[in-house]
């Protein structure tokens, strides 16, 4: 859903022909290029637990795309795709190659629904919706609400990010909340994400929404191969 949204796959050439490709993001990664990634802390620190999907393995990623943010004054929102569907999340002031990061993530795509009509989309996102709720369950995983206080529900976050594969770039607007729970000593986070593409040609297209299921890491978890 992710890559098919975001509009790559198979057919993406990356950069243009005898371009000189950009660095993207924080870590420097241009497109085709490859970030290691160790997840062997976060296997033991969850060893024995019962995560909702199997714990990501590691290895080296292969960027597909990259996505850009701003949440707000201070923080840059990155994700590296790979052709996978697998998210690399990193946080920064600004997002220039080589700066500091204070937040790395890793998310893979675990379920997806499209409402049919205005009724169902109240079920999910209306004044008593499901997204924002204090918990939500997830087919009997219960997960706590990471972002916002209070008993009542919450205010969705929203933000634009700025898609890039090499050969289109793409405005997905999204509306998102967080959720967590623990798993050994680590958590396991629940991105639940309404997404919709803005451009004119796809807007009839309507929005779904994404589950996304993730992982934090440690900056020195992931390197720029």
């Amino acid at each position: 859903m992710i890559g098919r949204l975001f509009g790559w796959g198979s057919g993406s050439k990356g950069e243009a022909a005898g371009a000189l490709a950009p660095e993207r993001g924080p870590l420097g990664v241009v497109l085709g290029g490859g970030i290691e990634i160790d997840t062997l802390g976060l296997q033991a620190d969850t060893a024995g637990s019962s995560p909702a999907m199997p714990v990501p393995a590691g290895g080296m990623m292969i960027v597909a795309a990259y996505g850009e943010a701003r949440l707000d004054a201070t923080t840059v929102l990155s994700r590296y795709y790979d052709d996978g569907d697998t998210i690399l999340q990193v946080m920064s002031a600004s997002a220039r190659p080589g700066e500091e990061i204070f937040d790395v993530s890793l998310y893979r795509p675990w379920d997806s629904v499209v409402p049919a009509n205005a009724a169902e989309w109240a079920e999910w996102r209306g004044p008593r919706g499901m997204i924002g709720q204090p918990r939500y369950d997830a087919d009997g995983i219960m997960f706590d609400r990471f972002w916002g206080e209070g008993n009542g529900r919450a205010g969705l976050v929203e933000f634009v990010e700025e898609i890039d594969d090499g050969r289109v770039r793409r405005s997905i607007h999204q509306s998102c909340m967080l959720y967590a729970r623990m798993l050994g000593t680590r958590q396991e986070m629940l991105l639940i994400n309404i997404e919709r593409d803005l451009a004119d040609r796809d807007a009839r297209q309507g929005a779904s929404i994404e589950f996304i299921l993730g992982y934090g890491l440690l900056p020195g978890d992931i390197r720029r191969l």
